[in-house]
């Protein structure tokens, strides 16, 4: 079991108060707080070695460049890459998205062509199939879910034909919590050589991932969302797929000669790294995963889900509760609406309590409008979380109804 009192003296945020009263942290989804560890990483590059990477040799670069290369490493190993060349430095998820909507479709996407995604997905995984559709005359298709927040697996199998060029999907619902088959939709789509990108941003904080038993060909995560800092994400590719794709951008660092008659580019993973890098919060990510991987991510998804469950359970005594997604399998994620109120008014009233809920379409309107609604109330949970606290949020949505009775 996880000692929750240690783990919780790890945050300071924690003992932040709001309007006088304990922080309740219940917007993880959104993005996880931070640990000492990782804090006191960012306050040690910048007081001890800040310099700049790969260009330098200096030893103030010199430990830099270790540092940030190591953090590559250690990527590579807390998912299981096959090697560390195919771990690509980003901003976070969302660039790291747009970048394989640029580079892969720019070099096989063609008129006609399609992409598929899904009815759950973050704009983040809808907007750049969208514009790669739109600049290269393909069409994008959209796997329709069930009633529970499930893609309806049949039609996603009848979907796939020669045309596919990409199945784009995510790991885990940041809206409902629906964790998806990838490893079934991943062998299906490899069974007519239909390459595959999972959006990963919700899923390596809570359960782990491993890639070369994933077999797919690009996966996404960002740093914020597994207790590491904001402006660093990783982008997972297959080499054979990031040898043959163009830059996303130009710079110095991702080149290997340049003259004004023609540049030629370096190898994998500086072709798709211009520029100086967020070398800082690269090396503070890696402090993250140590963190998680000291804990332990099988504990920490047993523990997440003793939580979803005994939340589940108290949410359903609450008179006129209504759940959004309810998948038999699903991450500690409640998207909820209690008695009608609007999700804006429930999480105004809470936030008074010191209970921080994200409330909203969640960037994901399209799934907003499958359920007809224009938004829910959503608690997400972390290991730092306890039941005591689901059980103060319990109170504050009964005095949240009361007050519009």
């Amino acid at each position: 079991m996880l000692d929750i009192t240690k783990i919780r003296s790890d945050f300071p945020i924690l003992q932040t108060k709001i309007h006088g009263k304990p922080l309740i942290y219940f917007d993880n989804a959104a993005t996880t707080q931070k640990p000492k560890v990782v804090i006191e990483s960012l306050v040690e590059y910048y007081s001890t070695y800040n310099s700049n990477i790969h260009r330098g040799v200096h030893t103030l670069s010199q430990k830099a460049t270790e540092a940030y290369e190591q953090a590559r490493k250690a990527v590579a190993t807390f998912i299981n890459a096959p090697e560390e060349a195919e771990v690509i430095f980003t901003r976070g998820t969302t660039e790291a998205i747009n970048l394989v909507a640029f580079s892969y479709c720019e070099r096989f996407l063609k008129t006609g062509d399609e992409i598929i995604i899904s009815t759950l997905e973050h704009h983040s995984n809808i907007v750049p199939w969208q514009m790669a559709c739109e600049k290269h005359g393909a069409n994008l298709k959209i796997i329709p879910i069930n009633d529970e927040g499930e893609i309806e697996f049949e039609v996603f199998k009848s979907m796939l034909n020669e045309k596919v060029k990409l199945v784009a999907i995510g790991h885990v619902s940041n809206a409902l919590g629906t964790i998806n088959p990838i490893e079934e939709i991943i062998k299906h789509s490899h069974s007519l050589n239909i390459p595959v990108m999972i959006d990963g941003a919700q899923a390596t904080a809570h359960i782990g991932v491993d890639i070369q038993k994933l077999d797919c060909d690009f996966y996404c995560l960002s740093g914020h969302k597994m207790y590491g800092p904001t402006g660093i994400g990783v982008l997972y590719g297959k080499r054979k797929w990031l040898d043959a794709m163009p830059p996303y951008q130009g710079g110095g660092d991702m080149i290997d000669k340049v003259s004004f008659e023609k540049t030629t580019y370096s190898g994998i993973p500086l072709k798709f790294e211009a520029g100086t890098q967020n070398i800082a919060d690269a090396i503070a990510l890696h402090k993250a995963i140590d963190y998680l991987t000291e804990i332990g991510l099988d504990k920490i998804e047993a523990y997440e889900h003793e939580l979803l469950q005994y939340a589940t359970a108290k949410f359903m005594e609450i008179e006129g509760m209504k759940i959004y997604g309810t998948a038999k399998n699903k991450s500690a994620i409640v998207s909820f609406i209690a008695n009608n109120i609007h999700p804006y008014d429930m999480g105004t009233i809470l936030d008074k309590l010191g209970i921080a809920v994200r409330t909203g379409h969640h960037c994901t309107q399209p799934l907003m409008d499958r359920f007809k609604i224009p938004g829910t109330v959503r608690a997400s949970f972390a290991f730092y979380n306890t039941k005591e606290e689901i059980d103060d949020l319990v109170d504050g949505i009964k005095k949240v109804i009361a007050m519009f009775s």
